[in-house]
């Protein structure tokens, strides 16, 4: 099982020019990849959302690429003739319309806007790409490990709280029968006071407390509650993107608990039932972030 928070950092080019990649990973329902790159590289922005789909199946990936190295390599000046050629055109007519006698300074002309420009050289892509698909790998790698060991954490948690969930269901389960039991007593107290003022039909009292047990037979949610807290167990060993699955089991098991609450005729099971749905809740928060 995998967390949906996770960091990497990566690197990777030659002598002149090196790519660093940082990648970022929070929660999100499905899986939003972000990639933020120099423009030269923008050719390779669905290659590397393809990259990273290849590791992570979930959550918000934010992709952040700079490049590195020497200027040279990564901008030239070049000489942009048409605006050289108006201003010099401009500047003869400033010659002749003013009578001037001076020439055009060759630091003027150059300083003057548009005329020398930075521009990037044309880049190989087939090795830029190379270079930047390891650079990407080796920060999916740190992303990946670090998303595994917040998951065995996350995992160690839930299974302890699972544990405290059949707790809770145990006491549940024991004290079911024996609140039939108590209202049957209570029940037979009061026609014990009535008996010389009421007539009892046995039959119908019988039929009362078959009802009143019916009213407070948990049994099947109980079976229910049972089968989704193993369900969840084998989830928590499955390699896979079990988030939304585990998601669906605790709503599951939220359902379970409401209506075995909604039967309860008792504080004790009351309490038993809240304590019950406030550590589902926690085991919620952290499914929340499972990948």
């Amino acid at each position: 099982m995998n967390s949906m928070t996770g960091y990497g950092k990566g690197s990777n080019g030659t002598d002149a020019i090196r790519y660093t990649v940082e990648i970022k990973t929070v929660n999100h329902r499905y899986i939003d990849v972000s990639v933020k790159l120099p423009r030269s590289l923008m050719f390779l922005e669905s290659e590397v959302k393809s990259w990273v789909g290849n590791y992570l199946n979930r959550g918000k990936i934010d992709v952040y690429i700079s490049r590195e190295g020497d200027s040279a390599e990564l901008m030239k000046p070049q000489l942009n003739e048409a605006a050289a050629a108006a201003y010099v055109e401009v500047y003869k007519q400033l010659i002749e319309r003013f009578q001037l006698a001076e020439d055009i300074p060759l630091s003027i002309l150059a300083a003057q806007k548009e005329v020398v420009v930075l521009s990037e050289p044309q880049i190989d892509e087939s090795n830029v790409r190379e270079h930047l698909k390891e650079a990407v790998t080796e920060a999916l790698k740190a992303v990946m490990q670090m998303r595994s060991a917040e998951g065995r954490s996350m995992s160690n948690d839930i299974v302890a709280r699972l544990q405290v969930l059949e707790e809770y269901l145990n006491n549940i389960e024991q004290r079911t029968p024996q609140v039939v039991v108590e209202w049957q007593q209570k029940l037979q107290r009061r026609i014990e006071t009535l008996v010389h003022e009421v007539e009892v039909d046995p039959q119908r009292l019988a039929q009362e407390i078959a009802v009143f047990a019916d009213r407070c037979d948990i049994s099947e949610e109980v079976v229910r509650f049972n089968s989704h807290i193993e369900q969840m167990r084998g989830l928590l060993t499955d390699p896979g993107a079990v988030g939304r699955q585990m998601d669906f089991l605790l709503q599951e098991l939220n359902r379970e608990a409401n209506t075995m609450g909604s039967k309860s005729n008792d504080a004790e099971l009351t309490r038993n039932v809240v304590a019950l749905k406030a550590e589902l809740e926690k085991i919620r928060e952290q499914v929340q972030n499972v990948e």
